[in-house]
C-alpha cells in the first residue's frame, strides 16, 4: 500500500505542476500580484508551492511575453516586484480554459464510460 500511495503523491505532485501556469496567469487576470500573494492564493486553493518552483514559471512566463513586472515601494522592507498579465497572456489564458475545458470533458466521458454511464 505504501508503494502505491507514494505514486499517487507523485502523481498528484506532477499533475499541479502541469497547471502551475495557468493558476499563475488565473490569479494575474485578477490583480497585479507579487510572488508571496501569488503564493499566498495557491496555498489558498491548496496548492502549495514554494519560491523556488514559482521563479522560473514566472522568468518563463515573462520570456513568453504573458506576463510583465514593475518595481514599487513597500512600506515593509524592500521594494517589491508585482507582476502582471499582458494581453498576450489573456488570450493564451482564453485558450487555456477552452483545452482545460476540454480536458475535464475528455476525462468526465471516460469515467462515465467506464461506470457504465453514457
Amino acid at each position: 500500500m505504501e508503494v502505491f500511495e507514494s505514486n499517487v503523491d507523485n502523481l498528484k505532485s506532477q499533475m499541479r505542476k502541469g497547471v502551475l501556469e495557468y493558476c499563475i496567469l488565473s490569479i494575474l487576470d485578477k490583480k497585479d500580484s507579487y510572488t508571496s500573494s501569488i503564493i499566498a492564493e495557491l496555498k489558498k486553493a491548496r496548492m502549495i508551492v514554494v519560491e523556488g518552483t514559482l521563479y522560473p514559471l514566472l522568468i518563463r512566463q515573462k520570456n513568453q511575453g504573458l506576463l510583465s513586472y514593475r518595481w514599487e515601494e513597500s512600506t515593509q522592507g524592500p521594494p517589491r516586484k508585482y507582476y502582471s498579465i499582458t494581453q498576450k497572456g489573456r488570450q493564451a489564458l482564453k485558450e487555456m480554459d477552452i483545452a482545460w475545458r476540454d480536458i475535464v470533458e475528455s476525462i468526465d466521458l471516460i469515467r462515465n464510460e467506464q461506470n457504465g454511464n453514457y
